[in-house]
């Protein structure tokens, strides 16, 4: 028989299963298509319990654990399956909507902790209409996961034997389907109030292969309890890494035995609690347990919140730690289990597995788990694994916009008193320059992903709530512990609803900087976007980073400059290690969008870091036969004398030799577009074209034909009565200039102008920071 045949064969019992049992039991469109596909190709599938987001987390923080743990798994290779019930039926796979419900009813009476006994009670209930929701445990998720053919199982920590469980019989299922269950679990071992010892020898006598990964510690090696990295009892076996944690399991299912592997991930170091602290304060919490008469289901969570107040809280600090650990552990072991499965290992010592041809087709017993991994391609291919078109490198902030509103006794005031309270309408919403061009482009339907950080406060929770409900990409949001601030910002706006005073506190993005190999250039290795915007509110050897790196993969790099202050980032002298800035064809950046203010701060800038005195610089301008301050009278008639003396013309020209294309917002003057033209760019020879061809090269070259300049009109003159907002304009211009180049980089530059000008305008009249309006425009793109 064929790997094929067994492929097909095994799909087929797999479609079969899930028929019969879909009534109670509803598995995601995402993991349903990886799963049943049948495809050794697929994406590796990683299961997560939700008992830790209903009986272990506080509402709203489990919302961002759970949207952060589902990144985690994307970022790492995988496709998140959070395993729970909702409304009387067992979910394998969550949408955003159907996680934020699950999530908001914990501690609710009617929200159940589910271990494997209840799996029928509950289920069996909500075929009779009776729709209850339950995190599982370990237990009952994995049994879901076996059912749904999940090989690869994170969480936080496994149940155990009770202290003094001889006398009591107090034994977590959990041990139980370790026993039986052949799905791999990857955790920080059982909780330390547990009886450690007992519970390693219940496992061994189930059968369970218990291992602890070392990661390059020699000797002795402890399993470890949970939030300490040493328990005091010696691993039963020690492995180094996943790759090794593979074979482990592969060779298990070979052999047909039932039972699971069990691979202890301690907590990370800088997270481990002191060992003897927190043994004195589990004795104490164990204490008060048995005062109380908290016994069976109840005592494990009475437990833990006891540790939890004990500790200050900063047990749940350890907790998360752990499960962000466990959980990008247990991806990457999906995704090694399944490179031995494609046999990618040829450069490797594996013949064992190569010589074999029978092992060239999973056995029948393990079909269903053969069928559930991995998006990584060969290490010699450079094929990108995800098609996100964009990356959108920036902030993301809570906004909180204030507009004055005055007394109807008094409406000729047009703006707030200062020292004293202002009658105003408050209103917040997610915002950030980052994640507002992301979001007009995500509205467009193009493909993007937000690089970004937030913080572990209920400003962040609140932003991961907000963006899970969004359906944006999101795997490249990174939420930053140790009292990082999520980035807000305070805009008080006038009665015209002009802008009056910006309060921004971005310093989480300048605190992360540093971070930005080990949190976002894998992300953009393994995406490998077509186009790569970046803000300035990064660093500047961030910004410097962003670039070099993306421009390094090939992506083209618009940068959006943010403010006058921060827009001169781009060009601080830096190490040269950072890539120092280059004239076409080998310039750094391809788009910027600065507003006439922004721009003079960019030219300044660049002025200060000696950009202008470059020979490469005077090569370029000298190609297009113009001087570098242009001739005024041209400038004028192509632009108007008002832009030409405050410099704007001039300094576009000036910057075009390392920014080729510039649009420079305007407000109600519009936007005056610069370009750098191609020896080959058709305006150059087009009669529609010519009089907005300021410039031609004279001197041969073959990389500079000539400078195109434009001024287009704004696409609407709008009341002051009709002004909403001025929020998020400028992002929204760039959002979708970028939609139109992802999809089309030949596009009409004029048409898209227009497009992005009429989609500034919607979001002037919107109260969101990019008016969902905007939608409405893809059509034209």
């Amino acid at each position: 028989m064929t790997v094929n045949h067994i492929r097909h064969l095994s799909r087929s019992s797999w479609l079969r299963n899930y028929k019969r049992s879909k009534s109670f039991v509803n598995i995601s469109e995402e993991v349903a298509e990886a799963i049943g596909g049948g495809s050794l190709d697929s994406p590796p599938v990683v299961a997560l319990e939700s008992a830790i987001y209903t009986h272990g987390f506080p509402f709203p923080a489990n919302i961002g654990l759970a949207t952060q743990l589902q990144s985690i798994v994307r970022l790492n290779g995988g496709i998140p399956a959070t395993i729970g019930i909702l409304n009387g039926h067992a979910k394998i796979g969550f949408e955003k909507d159907e996680l934020i419900e699950l999530a908001s009813s914990a501690g609710k009476p009617e929200t159940k902790k589910v271990s494997t006994r209840d799996l029928s009670h509950i289920c069996g209930l909500g075929l009779c209409g009776k729709k209850l929701n339950g995190g599982t445990t370990v237990a009952a998720t994995m049994v879901l996961a076996r059912f749904a053919g999940i090989s690869i199982f994170a969480t936080g920590g496994v149940g155990g034997v009770h202290r003094e469980g001889e006398n009591s019989m107090d034994i977590s299922a959990d041990l139980i389907e370790l026993g039986r269950t052949p799905v791999t679990v990857v955790s920080s071992g059982c909780k330390s109030f547990l009886d450690i010892p007992r519970t390693l020898e219940f496992l061994e006598t189930q059968g369970v292969t218990v291992a602890t990964f070392a990661d390059g510690r020699e000797g002795k090696v402890d399993f470890p309890a949970f939030w300490t990295r040493d328990s005091g009892v010696p691993s039963p076996m020690v492995i180094q890494n996943e790759e090794e944690a593979a074979a482990v399991i592969y060779a298990k299912r070979r052999l047909r035995i039932e039972a699971s592997v069990f691979f202890a991930n301690p907590i990370p170091a800088e997270y481990s609690v002191d060992r003897d602290k927190i043994d004195k304060i589990i004795a104490e919490a164990i204490y008060d347990a048995r005062k109380t008469g908290i016994t069976g289901h109840a005592n494990t969570p009475f437990i833990l919140g006891r540790i939890r107040e004990l500790t200050g809280g900063d047990s749940i600090l350890a907790n998360t730690a752990l499960i962000k650990a466990n959980v990008a552990r247990g991806t990457r072991l999906a995704v090694e289990y399944r490179k031995i499965q494609r046999h990618e290992y040829r450069d490797k010592p594996r013949k064992a597995f190569q010589s074999d041809s029978t092992l060239h087709a999973p056995s029948s017993d393990s079909l269903p788990l053969s069928m559930s991994q991995e998006p990584f391609p060969s290490s010699e291919s450079s094929q990108p694994v995800f098609s996100t078109e964009v990356i959108s490198a920036g902030s993301l902030a809570m906004d909180l916009a204030c507009g004055y509103k005055p007394e109807s006794s008094e409406p000729a005031i047009q703006a707030p008193q200062l020292a004293t309270s202002n009658p105003a309408v408050i209103k917040q919403s997610i915002g950030g320059v980052g994640q507002n061009i992301a979001r007009a482009m995500h509205y467009l339907g193009t493909s993007v992903r937000l690089c970004c950080a937030v913080g572990e406060d209920a400003a962040g929770f609140a932003a991961l709530a907000m963006l899970n409900q969004s359906g944006m990409q999101v795997a490249g949001v990174q939420q930053i512990g140790g009292g990082a601030r999520t980035a807000q910002y305070v805009a008080i706006n006038d009665a015209k609803k002009d802008l009056m005073l910006g309060m921004a506190d971005m310093k989480i993005q300048e605190l992360v900087s540093e971070e930005f190999d080990k949190m976002w250039k894998p992300q953009l290795e393994l995406v490998r976007p077509r186009w790569l915007i970046v803000d300035s509110n990064w660093s500047p050897q961030a910004i410097r980073r962003w670039i070099t790196t993306g421009k390094s993969l090939g992506a083209k790099v618009a940068f959006e400059p943010v403010s006058t202050a921060k827009c001169k980032r781009l060009f601080q002298p830096l190490a040269k290690a950072l890539g120092e800035f280059a004239t076409v064809p080998n310039n750094l950046v391809s788009l910027a969008t600065p507003n006439n203010i922004e721009i003079a701060s960019m030219h300044s800038a660049a002025s200060k870091a000696d950009l202008f005195e470059r020979e490469d610089w005077w090569q370029i301008i000298d190609a297009i036969g113009l001087s570098s301050s242009g001739s005024r009278d041209k400038l004028v008639s192509m632009t108007n004398a008002t832009l030409v003396d405050e410099g704007v013309p001039q300094q576009s020209i000036q910057l075009l030799p390392y920014i080729p294309t510039l649009l420079t917002k305007l407000g109600s003057q519009g936007v005056l577009m610069t370009q750098l033209l191609a020896k080959d760019d058709v305006r150059l020879k087009s009669r529609d074209s010519a009089p907005y061809v300021l410039g031609r090269s004279t001197d041969g070259n073959d990389i500079v034909g000539g400078v195109y300049m434009r001024l287009f009109p704004p696409a609407e003159v709008m009341a002051e009565d009709d002004v909403v907002s001025v929020n998020g304009v400028g992002d929204t211009f760039l959002g979708i200039i970028l939609a139109g180049l992802a999809k089309d980089e030949s596009r009409d530059w004029p048409h898209l102008i227009d497009v992005a000008q009429r989609g500034s305008v919607m979001t002037l009249k919107s109260n969101e920071s990019v008016s969902p309006d905007i939608s409405e425009l893809s059509s034209l793109l």
